[in-house]
């Protein structure tokens, strides 16, 4: 009975698992739809395989769940989708130095073990979503190079891990927070915004005076 018990533990398990794996090779295989990729960068991203951790470009842990994007760099074009949210053991999402356009999925506030978020040098447009500011293990937010609008949310200023921040760059509007992690930001990371207003004042119940 308890070998038998075991067994059944171990079935189960695995089935959690792989319905994970399949979960985040769907929101990958949703990715690479999106994307234009004329160096046939992601030709390994063979969505019958049983997980996605035998792509290029994709690291995964020990259990097999999705950890690493690296698709900085590569030429790709296209835009991000809401799938990416579905990535829950994600720590790094980098897709650096390509021309992504569209806007930053809202979902992207549900990568809970997120470390590090690098869009930067793109054409990403719209405006930085609030729910970013659910990311409580963020290190590394670089936004700078593309063409994002609106005010900078200040539930980011909630992420106390927060140590790099850089929305240079863009066309962002309001005044700069200044408290929490903003506190030790330089301010050359909000540069080249021709509408944001400088460092916010406190106790001031309007801010955003020119979004």
């Amino acid at each position: 009975m308890a070998a038998g018990a075991l067994g059944l533990a171990l079935v189960a398990a695995f089935a959690v698992a792989l319905a994970g794996a399949n979960s985040e090779g769907d929101a990958l295989s949703a990715l690479r739809r999106s994307l234009r990729d004329p160096g046939g960068v992601l030709q390994s991203w063979d969505p019958t395989l049983v997980n996605p951790c035998t792509w290029f470009h994709v690291t995964c842990d020990r259990d097999n769940r999705v950890t690493r994007l690296d698709l900085g760099n590569l030429n790709l074009s296209g835009h991000l989708v809401p799938e990416l949210g579905k990535l829950e053991h994600l720590q790094y999402l980098e897709l650096y130095k390509n021309n992504i356009e569209g806007t930053i999925p809202s979902e992207l506030g549900d990568l809970k073990n997120l470390i590090s978020l690098d869009l930067y040098k793109n054409n990403v447009s719209g405006t930085i979503p609030p729910t970013l500011g659910k990311l409580k293990s963020l290190v590394f937010l670089r936004l700078n190079g593309n063409r994002l609008t609106g005010p900078i949310p200040r539930e980011l200023a909630g992420i106390s891990s927060l140590k790099v921040v850089d929305v240079s760059g863009n066309n962002l509007c309001g005044t700069i927070p200044t408290t929490g992690p903003f506190e030790h930001i330089p301010l050359s990371n909000f540069e080249r915004n021709p509408r944001l207003e400088g460092p916010e004042l406190q106790g001031l119940a309007v801010y955003e005076t020119n979004c």
